[in-house]
């Protein structure tokens, strides 16, 4: 059996991009954990300080919930501030995640795309790429960016970018698992058409499946395997 790390910016991004396919994993005896660097909320006030702290508080309780839903083994915050990752050394954010990788020797690591539109989306991957460089006895032999609806279909910029995934998989008994988790974030859950809405998560899925001749899919772009 494998072990899984999903490395997320902010608290629902491990549902939105990978959840269904966590539950089939962890369903089959894999174990799984997600390290979430980012605080989540903060960015949606003018300043980060006057962000409530029972909000962001609120917010990681709806993660744990959540990720209960799904399977995950362990849940962990790091607070990095919120659409400001940026702000940080990059240095600083892989070597924190080097400590999860050492701790937990994850065999397989889901991460953001490198050219989602949000910026701590962005800094995550490169981070990860570069604490899951493969030196000396790595443990990660598989590595995959998701899909983040909200973030990796807005960049509309250079279409040599846009995600192009090339893994999928069959979700159609998890994806109501995954509908039940993201209803744990209810501040994070929108209205249709919003794309974090339950019924466009049903689109991305259906789309995905279609995709491949099946019901429902998560997909993803593989970075590297190692067999």
């Amino acid at each position: 059996m494998s072990v899984l790390l999903v490395i997320a910016a902010h608290p629902d991004d491990e549902i939105l991009g990978v959840g269904a396919t966590i539950a089939k994993r962890t369903s089959a005896g894999d174990t799984a954990f997600v390290l979430i660097l980012g605080e989540g909320q903060t960015s949606r006030w003018e300043k980060r300080k006057n962000a409530p702290a029972e909000e962001v508080a609120q917010l990681h309780k709806d993660s744990i919930a959540a990720a209960q839903t799904i399977g995950y083994t362990e849940i962990y915050f790091e607070n990095l501030p919120d659409n400001r990752f940026d702000s940080v050394d990059l240095l600083d954010i892989v070597k924190t995640i080097e400590t999860y990788i050492k701790r937990l020797q994850p065999n397989v690591i889901y991460t953001h795309h490198a050219h989602d539109l949000n910026i701590d989306h962005r800094i995550t991957c490169e981070a990860v790429l570069t604490a899951a460089r493969p030196i000396g006895d790595y443990p990660v032999t598989e590595l995959y960016a998701f899909e983040t609806v909200s973030s990796t279909e807005w960049n509309f910029g250079d279409k040599n970018t846009v995600f192009c995934p090339n893994v999928f998989v069959d979700i159609e008994h998890q994806f109501q698992i995954k509908c039940e988790a993201m209803k744990k974030y209810k501040s994070e859950l929108c209205d249709f058409p919003h794309p974090r809405s339950l019924k466009m998560l049903e689109y991305h899925a259906g789309k995905w499946g279609g995709t491949v001749g099946r019901k429902y899919a998560e997909a993803f772009e593989l970075i590297r395997k190692v067999e």
